[in-house]
């Protein structure tokens, strides 16, 4: 697609990232820029600021009137950039991901590493961040914008969006700082931008641009890197045309039929623990950007209570070595790594372990892995609960009903929060509610028991303000 002969641009989407894309549009010369706030989320100051910018706020009437009409002459024509996700009738010229590697083309100078997928970026990004820690990375998630400098890391902003359009906001607050590379988190997709682009998982292939497009179809933009880290099912089940710049991971299973790629990154002699799992990695036929091919055995220590942690590791590892990492670099990044606040992780009281699984995403798939982290513990309980509308995916409560009534009867079950309240009427066993995560684990302290599963569907910003 050629953008030299564009004259006009219509940003679509105020909400994700929009106002940001518009912003920079309106800074080239080239461009007239056009802003729809589809969801009419703009309040009065935004909106002026925009047209202070010499941005026009337009609507759907001049969408239908003008856009198709202007599009049939190239003298004239207008650029429509929306979202991956948009359910806009109007055609697309660009994603806001697109839209974000035209903008910083020429902006991201640094060594980027972007990471997409369905669960686990979070967790993964801040894996890396511990194995790059002495390049003083650039961190972009859902946790906020920081940058590490001699060690220490410092928090640029929090409460961001992992909309593309957040590159651009990251980059700009780290401008100052002594940047070696740049690790960013992306919602359905990467930029391009990136050197190496990770795909996590497709754990679920949910309905996105109301069921027009899935999640599966969104997440192939990262295939756009220059060279992916992949998870082995995802590759074989959707994305079966990259493998020349395709590096895979994952958990072998020996009861599975033998696909048809190879698995480069893969753990073996799996030992789980609470606080720490040592696996041995074994890398077969991984290619590296700088065009080497590895072959390696070595060994891992890290916090990976459960299988999927040690998935999310697998990445981190396979990213790192597609980057060109030494091992003893990512052996010593993820010896350092012992679980992220916001995601799984333990707090320690006297006799008592808490297990934290708090995440917005939370889903049917992350709740059945936690609850496998009880599985050979006594004492147990789990606290489950969370907000409705922290997501544009809601979640399934018939579904995770069956999945707490199916709870052993030795386990027992606290629901708190708006979510909890709404299962009560579905769940078929005994249980206890509070309105109150903190009342919650209260409430099982002063029962006793020893291990305490809290599975919150929050941002963790706003239950670590109770």
């Amino acid at each position: 697609m050629s953008t030299k002969r564009l004259k006009k641009a219509l940003v679509v989407d105020m909400t994700h990232g929009g106002l940001t894309i518009a912003r920079e549009f309106s800074k080239l010369p080239s461009f007239e820029v056009l802003a729809w706030d589809i969801y009419h989320t703009l309040n009065d100051v935004s909106k002026d600021n925009l047209r202070e910018n010499g941005v026009e706020m337009v609507d759907e009437g001049f969408l239908r009137e003008n856009t198709i009409k202007s599009n049939e002459s190239e003298g004239n024509r207008i650029i429509v950039v929306a979202p991956i996700h948009c359910s806009s009738e109007c055609p697309v010229d660009m994603t806001h991901h697109e839209a974000v590697a035209f903008l910083m083309k020429e902006s991201i100078e640094l060594p980027f590493i972007e990471v997409t997928g369905v669960k686990g970026k979070t967790s993964v990004v801040h894996m890396l961040k511990e194995i790059f820690r002495e390049l003083n990375p650039l961190i972009l998630s859902s946790l906020g914008v920081e940058v590490t400098s001699d060690g220490e890391s410092k928090l640029l902003k929090k409460d961001i969006s992992i909309t593309p359009a957040s590159i651009i906001e990251a980059r700009e607050l780290a401008y100052n700082y002594p940047v070696g590379i740049f690790i960013a988190e992306t919602s359905l997709g990467g930029t391009g931008l990136a050197d190496v682009g990770v795909l996590t998982n497709i754990a679920e292939d949910y309905p996105i641009a109301k069921g027009k497009r899935s999640a599966s179809q969104a997440k192939a933009q990262i295939f756009k890197s220059r060279m992916v880290a992949c998870d082995y099912d995802s590759c074989c089940e959707f994305y079966p045309d990259f493998e020349e710049k395709t590096n895979t991971f994952g958990l072998e299973d020996e009861t599975s039929v033998i696909k048809p790629k190879i698995l480069n990154v893969k753990a073996s002699k799996i030992s789980y623990g609470l606080e720490e799992t040592h696996f041995t990695v074994e890398v077969e036929n991984l290619k590296t950007a700088s065009g080497a091919v590895m072959e390696d055995t070595f060994e891992v220590s890290t916090f990976a209570p459960a299988p999927h942690h040690v998935q999310n590791t697998l990445a981190a590892i396979c990213a790192s070595l597609t980057l060109g990492a030494s091992k003893d670099i990512i052996k010593k990044g993820l010896k350092n790594f012992t679980g992220l606040k916001g995601r799984t992780s333990i707090t320690r009281k006297p006799g008592v372990r808490i297990i934290e699984e708090i995440n917005p995403g939370i889903n049917l798939t992350s709740i059945k892995k936690a609850i496998g982290i009880l599985e050979d513990l006594s004492g147990r309980v789990v606290i489950f609960g969370g907000k409705y509308g922290v997501t544009c995916e809601e979640i399934d409560e018939k579904l995770v009903s069956i999945i707490l009534n199916e709870l052993n009867d030795d386990i027992e079950l606290i629901l708190t929060g708006e979510l909890g309240m709404g299962l009560r009427e579905s769940i078929r066993r005994d249980f206890h509610y509070t309105s109150e995560p903190g009342e919650a684990v209260d409430y099982a302290l002063d029962k006793g028991l020893q291990n305490i599963l809290l599975i919150y569907r929050s941002n963790f910003p706003d239950l670590n303000r109770r």
